[in-house]
């Protein structure tokens, strides 16, 4: 069944307004429980679910019926949340891209973004990657676009070549695209030469930890004309930092567990109270 709210116009609606919108990458449902208690929208990152459900690297596992199925445990439990859900290249053909389209928009999700690479696919930060004739994308962007209802969808390049990142930028800043993104932008100055190349386009820029781009904090980026920000992995790389440490410790003190009352420690009462939220925000 189709959700009634509007989603897609719902993140338009954030996007257009004044500064930059952030959205936080979650790769399960424990770090979008925690993510939901301090923005208002979220980013299902490919990085984050290949490893997080898979334990691979974000090079092309990911299923559409897996990333379908978190998807819409994520919209049950976070009914007003902006999710903006990463689909790598649509997972096939334009046939394909479509069909993950339509059914991720029927289960709530408010926008997808759609690369340009081919397989073998890689992450957006690192090297090796390998694009698509650009008239062979636009055609499945085309038709990802004609087949929404409501969906903002996100037009996205992996072009590293700078003359190509702009021939790439204006292209999809021309069709009915809401968003273009380059991804892996590695200086202000290209930041500010995108800008340029697709007028009034809104532009996405994605934060990765050890990625490529430079760490910019949110007015910085609305000065440089940024009107989303996706951070893809805090809550992963926070989680993995933070487990690593928690199990050297353990082991460190011969598998007697910390005192669960220090102030500084989660124990039972904390995470029961955080996820229980999720049984009266989705019962609304």
């Amino acid at each position: 069944m189709r959700h009634s709210r509007p989603h897609g116009n719902a993140l338009r609606e954030a996007i257009a307004t004044a500064g930059t919108t952030p959205l936080i990458g979650v790769h399960d449902m424990y770090s979008a429980s925690l993510a939901a208690a301090h923005y208002d929208g979220m980013f299902v990152s490919g990085f984050g679910f290949a490893g997080s459900y898979y334990g691979l690297p974000d090079i092309g596992f990911i299923a559409w019926p897996d990333m379908l199925a978190f998807v819409e445990r994520l919209r049950w439990a976070f009914p007003r949340h902006h999710l903006l859900v990463d689909i790598d290249d649509g997972y096939g053909d334009p046939a394909v891209a479509c069909h993950v389209a339509r059914r991720l928009e029927a289960v709530g999700a408010s926008g997808v973004i759609l690369e340009d690479q081919k397989r073998p696919r890689r992450c957006g930060h690192v090297a090796g990657k390998q694009i698509l004739p650009l008239e062979e994308y636009l055609d499945k962007l085309e038709q990802v676009l004609a087949c929404r209802t409501d969906l903002v969808v996100v037009a996205r390049t992996d072009a590293t070549d700078e003359a190509e990142i702009l021939v790439r930028a204006k292209a999809m800043a021309a069709t009915d695209a809401d968003v273009v993104l380059v991804d892996g932008v590695r200086d202000i100055d290209a930041i500010r030469r995108i800008r340029s190349a697709i007028g009034d386009k809104p532009l996405l820029f994605n934060q990765i930890a050890g990625g490529r781009s430079p760490r910019l904090s949110l007015p910085e980026l609305a000065e440089l004309g940024v009107d989303v920000a996706i951070y893809s992995t805090p809550c992963l790389f926070a989680a993995h930092q933070a487990m690593d440490r928690a199990l050297t410790e353990l082991r460190a003190a011969e598998g007697r567990l910390p005192a669960g009352d220090s102030g500084d420690r989660i124990g039972v009462a904390e995470s029961v109270e955080l996820l229980s939220r999720n049984l009266h925000t989705a019962s609304r």
